[in-house]
């Protein structure tokens, strides 16, 4: 091979060929010949063809991802070096495996956390800081910060001595306090078997499956596969039931009873609501004690002793209820259920349940807690337990090893999924934080859109991810399509109540009509709701819910503008919400409760602000159905001087947010959580008698006059539904 003279190559080229690898001709490199990589070559020289080189076109290098089991063994090796105060370089340094790293240890719940770990336009963070990220996501331990200071060897293993002492300790405690389980559900003389509370086989499947139609699709916090199968297996010999599946069973009993009305249950099972309400709740109570709850960390206690919570809610003071929500809350923490590296540890099937629970639990305690007019909701940004799955229980079994593909389109879970993910859009959005704990909008994600309103693009969102997959004529899908409008056009308020008041100004007549028209919204919803037959088994979830709201948001605005444009549609859509809330609750709320004269005292200021003007001049008009509807009501009532007229309250309902908690005292008597257990022995389900007692003593039950207006909810905020 001929050689290239010296002085025919310049230092650039003998630069360049240095640097740059010279590559065989396409002609040779396809006939898979020898070239002397000189262009053109002697071989195409010969052929009379044209020489053309070879690009340098390098391989993409495959990008490998671990196995799941491998970045689970190589973060619980980095946290330990963490906690250790080891420095080292972590093996990941790439953003996806940084993501998985952050996301298992709780820095961030899912790819649209990202912006809080990546920097502006999605430009990396050095490795340092993300090493920094990784150790400031998981809590330091004391015990191993204690081992630090006193370890005297490279060899100490820290891990297996606070295994031993955590160990230690707990048996120390139940061996110290045998009894402290009845601190709050009282305290009992004897044990009770509870076999002898547990329905007949054949009511135990239909309250089973009466659970599965009314309930578990609006909370889902069990996976019916498995639960199913052990119900069947503890119906051979209900003798031998684990105390923690007991009491899980005696949940689902009270909330069967819960969600059906008086009517089915007397034709179903022969008894009373009342009755079978308090049978069941006294026995999950006693299998909550016999399993010992306070200590427990097992999950279906824990979630028995949720839905026993639930069946009190139409029938006990929220002060009461939210009490004994902030214990189940401390017990779920303690079990790690809140945080997202604890939950990675579990199976697939334990991490998802634990996850539907602690949201579950979540959005129940904020409810009850805005009604109480309390600020300490766990609904913040304070946790990072990763939203539950869009999918079927199906697609969930204990054995699996790789989590299911979220489904695209409606499931069975898409009432709790969406109701999840409004949630989670709220803890973080700056306007709800001013109402709950303002302190914590600077740790919160950033929810800012140019568009301004940040709830129009979370409705964009819902709608296209969720809502456009919903069939009308499916009972799940039609309560899911019209409660989170509903819900979505309440954050509208809310949003604009907070930026008034963090920038006071009048506000336009234009702007006015939009507001009351979101207030159209969530009634027009509500009354679809709960006239609809469709929605018959969730009315018990609806009843939580009354929209208060934009029933204060319409009779304010009435009230300042009595002729506006949209005054004669605002009587009308409050008359028929009015309408369809008392037909679907029987009709049976007394105006002697407090909470109903506050309301009948609000609307008649509204209508008289628009009547006397109009009899003023002579001009006839009809008497709107819910002000007609309160008239009949009251007619032949003597309310004593508690219903205010307009000249008694002027003041009352334009500091109504303010004052409403002083104007709603309830009359129940609440300390049927922390009631002495000397119940009544009663036997089997014939002994109808033997529960009187029983209704009377428990103060959580409704009063003598059936279901009152104090069971609904009368509270300023209700958009975490």
């Amino acid at each position: 091979m001929s050689q290239t003279p010296a002085s025919t190559t310049s230092p650039a080229c003998t630069d360049v060929s240095r640097n740059k690898r010279v590559l065989a001709c396409v002609l040779c490199h396809q006939r898979k010949i020898r070239c002397e990589r000189k262009f053109p070559c002697s071989n195409c020289a010969r052929s009379g063809v044209q020489c053309v080189p070879s690009t340098d076109n390098p391989r993409p290098r495959r990008r490998r991802f671990p196995e799941r089991a491998l970045l689970d063994r190589l973060r619980k090796y980095e946290n330990l070096l963490h906690q250790n105060n080891v420095e080292f370089e972590p093996l990941h340094k790439d953003s996806s495996a940084t993501r998985e790293l952050l996301i298992g240890a709780g820095a961030c719940n899912s790819d649209d956390d990202l912006s809080d770990v990546t920097g502006a336009n999605n430009s990396p963070v050095p490795a340092d800081s993300r090493s920094a990220m990784l150790h400031t996501a998981t809590a330091k331990d004391f015990w191993h910060a204690m081992d630090n200071v006193f370890r005297d060897s490279e060899a100490h293993d820290a891990t297996a001595e606070n295994q031993k002492r955590e160990a230690a300790v707990i048996e120390a405690w139940d061996m110290l306090y045998k009894n402290s389980d009845q601190l709050l559900l009282g305290s009992r003389k004897t044990a009770i078997d509870l076999s002898t509370l547990q329905p007949q086989p054949a009511h135990i499947f239909r309250l089973w499956q009466i659970y599965l139609d009314n309930v578990n699709p609006l909370l889902k916090v069990t996976h019916t596969p498995t639960l199913q199968s052990r119900v069947i297996q503890a119906m051979s010999d209900v003798t031998k039931i684990d105390a923690s599946l007991e009491a899980l069973m005696f949940g689902i009993y009270c909330m069967s009873i819960l969600s059906l009305p008086e009517s089915e249950c007397q034709s179903i099972f022969g008894f009373s609501k009342d009755h079978l309400l308090a049978r069941y709740q006294f026995a999950c109570q006693q299998a909550l004690l016999n399993h010992g709850y306070l200590r427990s960390n097992n999950l279906d206690s824990l979630t028995a002793l949720y839905l026993y919570l639930v069946s009190f809610s139409l029938s006990t003071d929220p002060r009461s209820l939210s009490s004994m929500l902030g214990i189940a809350v401390r017990i779920a923490r303690r079990m790690g259920i809140h945080s997202e590296a604890a939950n990675t540890k579990f199976s697939i099937l334990d991490s998802e349940l634990r996850r539907r629970l602690w949201w579950s639990l979540v959005l129940f305690d904020t409810r009850v807690t805005e009604k109480a007019d309390h600020k300490s909701a766990e609904l913040s940004p304070t946790w990072d337990c990763k939203l539950p799955s869009n999918i079927y229980d199906s697609d969930l079994w204990p054995e699996m090893k790789d989590a299911p593909r979220e489904e695209t389109k409606s499931t069975e879970a898409v009432f709790a999924v969406v109701r999840y993910e409004i949630a989670n859009f709220m803890r973080h959005a700056p306007f709800y934080l001013d109402f709950s704990n303002p302190a914590l909008k600077s740790i919160a994600r950033n929810t800012a859109t140019s568009e301004g309103s940040t709830v129009l693009a979370l409705e964009r969102t819902i709608e296209d991810k969720y809502l456009k997959f919903c069939d009308p004529e499916n009972p799940l899908h039609f309560m899911t399509m019209w409660k989170t409008r509903a819900q979505l056009a309440q954050l509208k308020l809310l949003e604009h109540y907070s930026s008034c008041f963090s920038s006071p100004a009048t506000i336009t007549e234009s702007q006015s009509d939009a507001l009351i028209g979101y207030a159209f919204q969530m009634l027009q919803s509500d009354t679809k709701l709960t006239a609809s037959p469709l929605t018959k088994g969730y009315h018990w979830m609806l009843r939580l819910y009354f929209p208060l709201p934009a029933y204060l948001h319409i009779f304010q605005d009435l009230r300042r503008r009595p002729f506006s444009n949209l005054a004669s549609q605002a009587w009308e859509i409050v008359s028929e919400s009015h309408q369809a809330r008392f037909e679907a609750e029987g009709s049976r709320e007394t105006p002697y409760n407090p909470l109903y004269k506050f309301f009948v005292s609000i609307v008649l200021q509204a209508w008289e602000a628009r009547s006397v003007v109009l009899e003023q001049r002579g001009e006839p008009f009809s008497v709107p159905g819910i002000v007609a509807d309160i008239k009949r009501r009251t007619a032949n009532l003597s309310l004593d001087g508690h219903l205010s007229n307009t000249s008694e309250s002027e003041n009352s309902t334009g500091l109504v947010m303010n004052n409403l908690d002083m104007s709603l005292q309830m009359e129940f008597d609440t300390h049927g959580f922390f009631y002495g257990m000397n119940w009544p022995d009663f036997r089997g389900e014939a002994s109808e008698d033997a529960h009187a007692n029983l209704s009377a003593q428990s103060s959580l039950r409704r009063g003598e006059t059936g279901q009152t207006w104090g069971e609904r909810n009368w509270y300023m905020q209700g958009s975490n539904s």
